[in-house]
């Protein structure tokens, strides 16, 4: 089979959020399974200096009364060919935001329909998010180009149609509202990257607007999954000591590593809690707001958050750690290496969303015996189960409603069992035995794929 896989992101190259774990990860699992996948993205700015090699140019296009070129490379660490469409809207140091990101995008899909029309003709384009929301629309009538359109979060929805009538050709028959509403309504298949996300975008409490639809299409959830090489402490090169399941102890110097690095007090017994995140209100961050203060003034714990995002939170996570010296450490920045350091020396990693369509951080904090505290939505609810020491189940803390009180009582239970030393060590052992691998989903990904009509035996 022949898969285009079109995205914004793709990781290690271009990183947001998780979609570019996905578009990073998936394509290479498929290409193992005997099939001939290949992405397309922007060709941004920041790029050359990411790839291991000059791109080659391949072929010229035309849409939206702009010349675009395609260029060719590889994905690096993999064998996926990749597809940069290069622009001059594309060149900023930036992958979102910005007054002309609803040109950027739809310029985007528009590049990638012809891309696919006119150079190299796959069986199916697997869109991603409302990026690339309008390519179902224009592949409608293309009857041997199948589309699959995973949502990855339907918070984000695009231009509506009057801004697209004003950037770009649309059908006769294109009746949505809006870029994401365009993809769900136009293509063969839709998907989201959790079974339990898909039921809950349903439910007019997070629909966004689109519940009556997605309850009439009722898509289909595949759970995300990470690349178990690469997120393995036994291996990993970041760490300060390497270690797994039959050698525990040895993850205590990564602990000890990470307080000197972030400047808190060296205490091997304080519970130290760990927040790799985006700084949105999505992430739970007004419930962390709340509830932090008084958790680091009433035990000895410490706190490490890394992350970027809105100037609000960025503030109040500063502001906190003044008032926490040696207790709590703000890191305002993204750091790839130091986020594996956090997983591997942190006791518990803290997740509050308010909605998660499928989380990879508490995938990974599991893989590193991190123990996870997280909000039971989306896609935390696959993958976390609230620990029972008694009956020795479970690989996390859990808590259901979205109140401050909730966070803490959940929190202050995870700082009390981490007293319990041989039943926190069989927690962490079995959230590093949990398998997310990327298999099993690349099979439920063939499986949704031959499921398109004429597609079934490719």
């Amino acid at each position: 089979m022949k898969i285009l896989f079109a995205a914004a992101e793709a990781a290690p190259i271009a990183k947001v959020g998780g979609m570019a774990d996905v578009v990073g990860a998936l394509p290479a699992v498929l290409r193992k399974l005997g099939h001939d996948v290949r992405i397309i993205m922007p060709y941004y700015g920041t790029l050359p200096d990411k790839l291991p090699q000059s791109p080659e140019w391949i072929w010229k296009g035309y849409a939206m009364f702009q010349d675009f070129d395609i260029f060719q490379t590889v994905l690096p660490g993999t064998d996926v060919p990749l597809y940069l469409v290069g622009h001059g809207s594309f060149i900023p140091s930036r992958i979102y935001s910005g007054e002309d990101e609803d040109w950027r995008f739809t310029f985007f899909a528009n590049a990638c329909a012809e891309f696919a029309w006119n150079c190299w003709k796959p069986n199916l384009i697997h869109c991603h998010d409302w990026h690339t929301g309008l390519i179902p629309v224009w592949m409608h009538q293309t009857s041997d180009i199948g589309t699959v359109f995973t949502i990855h979060n339907l918070a984000y929805q695009g231009p509506w149609r009057w801004r697209l009538e004003q950037m770009t050709w649309l059908p006769w028959y294109m009746q949505a509202n809006n870029s994401m509403a365009a993809g769900i309504m136009y293509a063969d298949r839709v998907n989201t990257v959790s079974p339990t996300y898909a039921e809950q975008i349903c439910t007019i409490e997070y629909g966004e607007g689109l519940e009556g639809l997605l309850s009439y299409l009722r898509p289909q959830g595949i759970l995300n999954g990470i690349d178990m090489e690469k997120f393995d402490p036994a291996t990993d090169k970041a760490l300060a000591k390497n270690y797994a399941t039959d050698t525990l102890k040895n993850r205590a110097p990564n602990k000890i590593s990470l307080q000197e690095e972030i400047g808190l007090d060296v205490k091997k017994s304080a519970f130290l809690i760990g927040m790799v995140t985006r700084l949105v209100e999505q992430k739970g961050l007004d419930l962390l707001i709340q509830v932090l203060e008084r958790f680091l003034s009433y035990t000895d714990a410490q706190f490490v958050i890394l992350g970027t995002g809105d100037r609000y939170y960025e503030t109040q996570m500063w502001q906190i750690a003044s008032r926490f010296p040696g207790r709590m450490s703000a890191q305002i920045l993204y750091n790839n290496k130091l986020a594996q350091r956090i997983y591997a020396g942190a006791d518990a990693f803290l997740m509050p969303s308010r909605f998660e369509p499928c989380g990879l951080s508490q995938l990974i904090a599991l893989r590193y015996g991190c123990v996870p505290i997280v909000r039971r939505t989306g896609g935390l609810v696959d993958t976390v189960q609230h620990h029972d020491p008694v009956n020795a189940k479970g690989n996390g803390y859990c808590f259901d409603r979205y109140e401050p009180l909730d966070l803490y009582t959940c929190m202050i239970r995870a700082w009390e069992g981490f007293r319990y030393v041989e039943p926190w060590q069989q927690l962490q052992k079995r959230g590093m035995s949990d398998d997310f691998g990327w298999e099993i989903a690349a099979e439920k990904y063939l499986e949704l794929y031959r499921s398109i009509p004429g597609l079934e035996n490719a």
